[in-house]
């Protein structure tokens, strides 16, 4: 099978853990579902192609892929070459999809932990463009994103990618399928966009509502988000007796549309 082998040494520096576990790797790619009949699909960090033969194989969608680590691409390059042009060397936190990516599209990786909560960021940045993610990241990362309100683990990503996704944490992944093994487990989630197209208020002061909320998230909403000036009537709102923690999407678009007035 192509990919299978020790042939690209992993970089610490780049976060790389090589997934070798074929069964894995099948289920990965076969939780894309066409979800809103997206055109294309990008693949983050591909190292050897372990996501790659199987996407290659389904067929359904022309297939970009961006990697960072030049020995891949070479890799790539020599293993695939049905896939000419279209492995791109580039950081992909920095790569302009506007411009590498026409019309709509799904994002599927095994992606480094070091950057997972940025990509999920950029993910945001185009949500109009990207309909389903499916994604391998840790575990505790995965637990973050799909924890409803009320969890320890419920955050600012949680709020902002709930905003705009259903969330599905589709199985636990453990260190031993890896090259080399994470000293934690793995878990991969997919996105779904919802039917928000856009927020009844303002994108930029929902975003800087629940990163204020959660700055200081020990203490109740009326004290963390004090530095935003609250209209005295909304600062006798029982809903602000709570901790961030404990608000829904819908209460954080409250507030925002509450500033907003």
């Amino acid at each position: 099978m192509k990919g299978e082998g020790q042939k690209v040494k992993p970089k610490k520096q780049l976060g790389q853990h090589f997934l070798h576990d074929q069964r894995i790797a099948r289920n990965i790619v076969n939780s894309l579902t066409g979800w809103k009949e997206y055109e294309q699909v990008l693949e983050v960090g591909p190292g050897m192609g372990v996501l790659t033969q199987y996407l290659l194989a389904d067929g359904k969608y022309p297939l970009q892929l961006v990697e960072l680590d030049r020995e891949s691409v070479a890799y790539l390059q020599e293993h695939y070459p049905a896939l000419e042009g279209r492995v791109h060397y580039a950081d992909f936190l920095k790569v302009d999809l506007a411009q590498l990516m026409g019309g709509s599209f799904a994002i599927i990786g095994n992606f480094p932990y070091n950057i997972s909560s940025q990509i999920f960021f950029k993910v945001l940045e185009h949500r109009q463009r990207v309909p389903e993610v499916v994604g391998m990241v840790q575990k505790e990362v995965a637990q973050r994103i799909a924890a409803p309100p009320g969890s320890k683990t419920y955050g600012i990503l949680s709020v902002l990618l709930q905003a705009f996704y259903d969330i599905e944490y589709l199985f636990t992944v453990a260190p031993g399928v890896f090259t080399p093994p994470p000293k934690v487990q793995s878990a991969v989630l997919r996105l779904r966009r919802n039917e928000r197209h856009e927020l009844p208020c303002s994108d930029k002061l929902f975003f800087a509502v629940v990163k204020q909320a959660f700055g200081t998230r020990r203490k109740t909403l009326r004290n963390a988000l004090k530095s935003l000036n609250l209209p005295e009537p909304v600062q006798q709102w029982p809903l602000l007796d709570k901790r961030a923690e404990q608000l829904s999407v819908e209460d954080f678009i409250r507030i925002t549309q509450a500033l907003e007035n």
